[in-house]
């Protein structure tokens, strides 16, 4: 039975040696789900210049459907017993992505694909599945399985408590401890009615304090084996993020927290941490 919604765990793959670990990543991520694993490719005319004629566009297909069957053949050699599904699509890597995430329990991407720029910390289509896929993205640094605790934002919005779920049951999946960090320096963190708090950062430190305790409770006792562990920190959230997964195996953050502008679709904070975490980010929206 799968411990997820959704019916797969999809994973971009363009040959490149960010898509390989990502690859690896989806293997086992899908198998301990319990769920098919999609391996998909976005084929397009890569250059700048038209094609000069119909063959050298079939070439250039046929090369893009010998780089999906190598990531099913690694999938398969990976974990033989997976089921796995080719995934071949025409059009942009992001666009094709974003429509094949609404029906997935979860997307794996490289931070960057073959056209991206290695000073960058997360490339344009791992940035536009984060902004806009239907199911939580998982963007991969270097190590597809690594060590170290699973840190996740906590900030009371919805995103705030999907990120939590998730980061719950990839710990229980993966037998990691959770990091709960809560940055209760911005207003928006706390409720308008104790507003006048604000001057008194200790008072501010013990309602920050309270609603961390709150809001990771319930998931503490739905997942009693998972260690848990909580942190209040007097500083901006992506500062307070990027300082505790210094040393995590995975950071999960919200779709978007209390602030920020309503157009937005990744607020600053998950953005932020997209370029700057120096480990794997999985950015998580609610289920609409």
């Amino acid at each position: 039975m799968a411990t997820s919604d959704g019916s797969y765990v999809l994973v971009g793959f363009d040959g490149s040696p960010g898509a390989e670990r990502a690859l690896r990543r989806a293997v086992g991520e899908a198998r301990r789900r319990r769920l098919p694993l999609a391996v998909c490719h976005a084929w397009h005319w890569p250059y700048p210049v038209p094609p000069s004629g119909p063959e050298a566009l079939e070439t250039a297909r046929r090369m893009g459907r010998h780089t999906l069957d190598h990531g099913v053949f690694v999938a398969k050699q990976l974990c033989p017993a997976l089921t796995v599904r080719p995934r071949f699509a025409t059009g942009p890597a992001s666009a094709v992505l974003i429509e094949e995430s609404e029906n997935a329990a979860l997307a794996v991407v490289g931070s960057h694909g073959r056209g991206g720029f290695a000073g960058l910390g997360a490339g344009s289509t791992a940035l536009h599945l984060a902004a806009y896929g239907h199911c939580p993205v998982l963007v991969m640094r270097d190590d597809p399985e690594p060590d170290g605790p699973i840190v996740v934002g906590v900030d009371g919005s919805p995103a705030g408590e999907a990120a939590l779920a998730f980061a719950f049951e990839e710990a229980a999946l993966r037998g990691r401890p959770v990091r709960a960090v809560f940055a209760c320096w911005e207003a928006d963190a706390i409720a308008s009615a104790e507003m006048g708090m604000l001057r008194d950062p200790e008072q501010l430190r013990m309602l920050g304090a309270a609603r961390l305790e709150r809001t990771v409770c319930p998931w503490r006792e739905k997942y009693p084996s998972v260690e848990t562990e909580t942190r209040l920190v007097m500083r901006t959230p992506r500062h307070a993020l990027l300082e505790a997964a210094g040393d995590a195996g995975l950071l999960v953050v919200g779709d978007r927290g209390l602030g920020g502008l309503p157009g937005l679709r990744l607020g600053s904070v998950s953005h932020a941490v997209l370029v700057h975490a120096p480990c794997s980010v999985a950015i998580v929206r609610p289920r609409r």
